[in-house]
């Protein structure tokens, strides 16, 4: 249901929710220098007609891609697509091994949703978890040799549902510009976190899914 706002004559008129007003249109392509909003007491700056039609295009890569990884991976691996990306990254890892902190930063996941969901992957034998020595109470995950054989099964399919889904659609600028959208995206969100750039959370990295998990000794 769409929001109201009164109008300078007293009566309430609809405002949509996601978009621009005429008149937020008009002054933000006029250059009415609404202020930047820095906190719930700031002026809202409402999108104009170019701004709320990128906006809405984009939500299908964050939401409707997502879902439609999560769906096939799970059709046809037996695994979410969140479970494909801890057992990707760790298969590329040193001894396939990774401290739980760093391997949460790795899929930009909370500590919280990543133990759940390593606990499940542990109930199937494809990873394992284990203390590490010193002080602290700090945890790395290991990928076994089952987990192994799982994510080499299932990286081909992920590579062409990533294909189907979105490269093969594009033109080569199209990927010039989604690859520096999607820094200038990550670069805007670092900013916000109070530990951004610190030794001990580094930046999420997406997991190399071109030549499959790579083999290395355990």
């Amino acid at each position: 249901m769409a929001s109201t706002a009164d109008d300078t004559n007293g009566q309430r008129r609809p405002r949509p929710r996601n978009g621009a007003t005429p008149e937020a249109t008009a002054l933000g392509e006029e250059g009415s220098g609404l202020r930047k909003s820095t906190g719930p007491t700031a002026e809202t700056r409402w999108l104009n007609s170019d701004e709320l039609a990128a906006w809405l295009a984009n939500s299908a890569i964050m939401i409707s891609l997502p879902a439609a990884l999560d769906a096939r991976m799970q059709r046809e691996a037996q695994l979410t697509f969140f479970e494909y990306m801890v057992l990707s990254v760790l298969s590329e890892q040193p001894a396939r091994t990774m401290q739980m902190s760093a391997l949460a930063a790795r899929t930009a996941a909370s500590l919280s949703r990543l133990s759940h969901v390593v606990g499940r992957l542990e109930k199937r034998e494809l990873l394992a978890r284990n203390r590490i020595p010193g002080s602290g109470r700090r945890t790395a995950a290991t990928l076994t040799e089952a987990g192994f054989e799982v994510v080499v099964a299932a990286a081909p399919g992920h590579v062409a549902a990533v294909r189907e889904y979105l490269i093969d659609d594009l033109e080569p600028q199209d990927l010039v510009a989604l690859r520096r959208i999607g820094a200038a995206v990550d670069a805007a969100i670092k900013r916000e976190q109070p530990d951004a750039g610190s030794a001990a959370s580094p930046p999420p990295e997406a997991p190399t899914i071109n030549s499959g998990p790579r083999r290395t000794a355990d």
